[in-house]
């Protein structure tokens, strides 16, 4: 029990440098590492047995990879500033935008 949990809390760690990605994909995989490695510990602490440690492991996958995905920053659009902090606009009177990645 004692090196399954060293294990466990290895692979967490790992998982948990894997979700500081940004693309949802990567997101979604660090996400979901980290899910399956918690839901494992909680299933083998409820259940004590192998198949509830592999029911908590695909559940949290499951629901770590929903939630990485879901949180993975988008992009946003920002309006463009001369050297004097004023909004430009274009010859027509739109504002001029760019999109780049959420902060």
């Amino acid at each position: 029990m004692t090196r399954f949990l060293a294990t466990a809390a290895a692979l967490s760690f790992v998982a948990l440098a894997a979700t500081a990605c940004n693309t949802p994909q990567e997101r979604a995989v660090g996400g979901g590492a980290v899910g399956a490695v918690g839901g494992a510990l909680v299933g083998q602490a409820i259940g004590g047995n192998t198949g509830a440690t592999v029911a908590g492991a695909v559940i949290g996958g499951l629901a770590g990879a929903m939630i990485g995905a879901g949180t993975a920053p988008g992009e946003c659009r920002y309006h463009q500033y001369d050297n004097r902090g004023r909004p430009m606009y274009d010859r027509y009177g739109k504002p001029v935008t760019y999109l780049a990645p959420c902060q």
